[in-house]
């Protein structure tokens, strides 16, 4: 008996949310649907998301910056079917194989020229993971920095850099020795880095969580403060990299030349998980400092072939379509549309960010009525008004996007860099849209408020067990 996808998705149709409720996270779960964003999606293409009733939704997301290509992009897929026709000698561990190889080739080529290694993970995270242990092994020193409203990840050490406490909690305590500065507060570095213990100082060259930036100044400073104490300097390109900005790395944008840099998310294509640490040789030479250790780091999964594949297909798409180029064109395109917005609407206060990595950010109006509606809103939760954004853009415009962070009245848009006119055009009028009747009454509210209170209703009429859900 052979396995049939196709059979199983058909038996299965509907369960999804229901088998997520019972075996996976029914929190989760329960957001979605509250929300009304449990749709049926059954395949992606370039830009959208298209679900079982055949409606494309604007995906704005890219699954938090991994489908950098697009969905199912032609390159990619071909290259895996290619690599699973060739039945190629995968994880053999007590061996060399040679695309890890050229994959880390390629990497260390597109870099500064302090780079001279390659490590393959299997995550963002894992790449953190190892950077800590890279930074603690080269310098002799214990102490790592990061900033406040950082993100690095999730695992036990990429929390301990975390700066959101909502995703501490309960989880304590984390690895001793990691502190946070402030971000772009170059003289609060200085202050601990004479101190002479740290390790290393781990930054995003954009903070994901926000879209907060920090001026060139402060990063030529930074690095400067690095090379003085001898503290090595780790940039987080997990989400920034490959692209995203308008360069294949975001710190190239400064003329920076870190000593260690964390990939993963678009450097997969989209299919197979994949991370990399990139790092000079001497923090390379202070870890594998013998054959003695020639494994004290490693991951079972980190040179999968299908990954490495994934990733040199990947660089091979970004070169091909002039992709980096590209986003630098079509972020400036994207924020010169936003930007009458900001003129127009009082409650959109800023628009920022670098390339196809944009912030909107938004804030009470100054008239008197618009102000006490907006912080009614911050009273019954912090951030709420972004909500009130989010969800009608999805309903409305069957546009996917996200609060930046918790407590923050900030949408991220991290849209694939094969975004067009097309999409961009219909993204700024959706918003126009919503912003509209978020600016003339408590209609918005209202809207949000019955959308939940209906799709709550829904989600107690179906719990977990049945096998099919109505949907809005």
């Amino acid at each position: 008996m052979s396995f049939d996808l196709g059979a199983l998705l058909h038996a299965h149709r509907g369960e999804a949310y229901p088998l997520h409720e019972r075996y996976l996270n029914p929190q989760l779960a329960k957001v979605l649907t509250t929300l009304g964003f449990d749709r049926t999606y059954v395949r992606g293409e370039g830009a959208y998301l298209i679900d079982d009733r055949g409606g494309r939704t604007l995906d704005m997301l890219s699954g938090f910056g991994v489908f950098a290509l697009g969905r199912s992009h032609p390159v990619v897929k071909d290259a895996l079917h290619q690599a699973l026709d060739a039945d190629l000698p995968n994880l053999a561990q007590l061996d060399c194989a040679l695309l890890p190889g050229l994959l880390g080739q390629a990497l260390v080529e597109r870099s500064h020229p302090g780079i001279q290694r390659a490590v393959f993970t299997n995550s963002g995270a894992e790449s953190i993971e190892a950077a800590i242990k890279f930074a603690r092994c080269a310098t002799g020193r214990t102490r790592v920095l990061y900033a406040d409203h950082a993100f690095h990840g999730l695992t036990n050490g990429a929390l301990s850099l975390n700066g959101g406490k909502e995703f501490r909690v309960g989880f304590g305590p984390l690895l001793p020795g990691c502190d946070p500065v402030p971000f772009g507060d170059a003289h609060a570095l200085e202050r601990e880095l004479q101190r002479g213990d740290v390790a290393a100082v781990v930054l995003e060259p954009i903070q994901g969580k926000g879209v907060y930036l920090a001026p060139g100044t402060y990063w030529r400073k930074a690095q400067a403060l690095c090379r003085r104490f001898g503290t090595l300097l780790v940039l987080d390109e997990v989400q920034t990299g490959m692209g995203r900005t308008g360069r294949l790395f975001c710190h190239q944008h400064w003329g920076l030349e870190p000593d260690i840099i964390t990939l993963s998310k678009a450097l997969s294509g989209g299919y197979v998980p994949v991370g990399a640490v990139l790092t000079t040789e001497a923090v390379f030479d202070a870890v594998y400092s013998s054959m003695d250790r020639a494994v004290v780091h490693s991951s079972t999964f980190s040179r999968n072939q299908l990954a490495m594949v994934a990733g040199l297909a990947t660089l091979q798409v970004l070169d091909d379509e002039d992709l980096v180029a590209g986003s630098a064109d079509r972020g400036a395109k994207l924020m010169a549309t936003l930007a009458p917005l900001v003129e127009k609407y009082e409650l959109l206060h800023e628009v920022r960010g670098m390339g196809l990595m944009v912030g909107l950010v938004f804030g009470p109006p100054s008239s008197r009525p618009g102000r006490a509606r907006f912080r009614m809103l911050e009273l019954a939760r912090k951030g709420f008004f972004s909500q009130l954004i989010v969800v009608p853009l999805f309903h409305r415009h069957r546009i996917l996007t996200q609060v930046a962070a918790d407590n923050v009245n900030i949408i991220k848009l991290l849209p694939p860099l094969i975004i067009g006119d097309e999409e961009i055009d219909a993204f700024v009028s959706a918003l126009d849209d919503v912003l509209a009747d978020a600016t003339k009454s408590a209609g918005l509210l209202v809207e949000v408020g019955t959308t939940m209170a209906r799709n709550t209703l829904r989600r107690d009429r179906h719990r977990p067990g049945g096998r099919a859900r109505s949907r809005t």
